[in-house]
């Protein structure tokens, strides 16, 4: 039988997690360089069987790319390189984005703080108890420039691209756009691992629209996971990686479950909130052990943090970035840069409520 791509990306995953795990503390590079070796022994050896014919099973496919990911991992783990010059430049022009929405003039102080953490990454401004009240309420991950924040911007740059119309050139234009300014972004603000992770979706994503095959969210999740780890396999180790990785995962496995325990009609509004309750759901139950682990902590709002979070988040991103977009063409209204402050305003508000219940 043929084997899928979610057990050649998962067997490709824990070769590079046993490599991580072989080369944490090693104080002797010697090992990791036998180990590296006979790695490159193990894949040549069995490429070179299954090749020749006298292995012609598929079960070789599976160890193959176990060995050839911890095969990844140590050879990255001992030949680190520097940040390529584009990747660079682009932070630099992500820095000076930051730059430009200090220079809004918005009525309350803390409105272009918040929009350069949600925007940009950049949370250096932020007041104190601002970065409180988000901790306080389990909201966090708000502030932490991620996978959420790109879907949001794609979900808008879609929109915004249909404008072209539905032909076939203008599904490719739009597609080719949607994912250069996605690649763009991801490398401007840093090119953190959960927003590598929601580029490659969107890339996946797109691909498989474009191909006229129906979009399989468990296929497109292997996909990004094998694409990222032969990437930079020492992403395994990035708290966010993990986080990110599980937060999806318990979409694709949990989230279709929970959901069908309500079904109904498209337009009921009930349903809705039932999926948006028991996706956050799905996130926690997979995430939690992870945060745990890593942090020591449990959001006992998360609940109810998301689900009136994440819709104002969505809001402001969406006039934030339309206020930035339309002050670089120097056409702004000010009832617009009002509508932000406001937006930005009641999402701290409304989790500062929360962080006191």
């Amino acid at each position: 039988m043929k084997r899928s791509l979610t057990e050649i990306s998962l067997s490709f995953t824990a070769g590079v997690a046993l490599g991580a795990l072989a080369s944490s503390g090693a104080e002797d590079w010697r090992f990791l360089y036998i180990v590296s070796g006979l790695c490159c022994a193990g894949v040549a050896a069995c490429l070179a069987a299954y090749l020749s014919g006298r292995l012609r099973s598929d079960l070789l496919l599976l160890p193959l790319f176990f060995i050839t990911g911890l095969f990844c991992f140590l050879t990255r783990e001992m030949t680190p390189s520097p940040p390529s010059a584009l990747a660079l430049r682009l932070q630099e022009a992500g820095k000076g984005f930051s730059h430009f929405i200090d220079s809004i003039p918005f009525g309350k102080d803390g409105t272009g703080a918040l929009l350069k953490a949600l925007l940009a990454g950049d949370r250096s401004a932020l007041p104190r108890e601002t970065v409180r009240i988000f901790r306080g309420s389990g909201a966090s991950h708000l502030l932490a420039l991620s996978g959420l924040h790109l879907g949001i911007i794609y979900l808008i740059l879609k929109r915004l691209g249909m404008i072209a119309g539905n032909s076939p050139a203008a599904r490719v234009g739009r597609s080719v756009a949607v994912v250069s300014a996605s690649f763009l972004y991801a490398l401007a603000t840093g090119a953190s691992p959960s927003i590598i992770r929601a580029f490659l979706f969107i890339t996946l994503n797109e691909a498989a629209t474009l191909s006229g095959s129906r979009s399989r969210p468990s296929l497109i999740l292997s996909g990004a996971l094998l694409i990222q780890l032969v990437m930079d396999p020492l992403q395994i180790r990035s708290v966010g990686f993990q986080l990110s990785y599980s937060a999806v995962a318990g979409i694709v496995i949990l989230y279709p479950h929970l959901s069908a325990w309500y079904p109904s009609g498209k337009y009921d509004p009930v349903k809705k909130i039932w999926d948006s309750a028991v996706l956050t759901i799905a996130c926690q139950v997979f995430t939690a052990p992870l945060a745990w682990y890593y942090f020591h902590t449990f959001p006992k709002h998360f609940l109810l943090t998301n689900l009136l979070a994440i819709p104002l988040t969505t809001a402001l991103m969406v006039t934030a970035l339309t206020t930035v977009a339309l002050s670089a063409c120097g056409i702004c209204p000010a009832l617009l840069v009002r509508a932000t402050d406001f937006l930005a305003s009641s999402l701290v508000e409304t989790l500062r409520i929360i962080s006191l219940m």
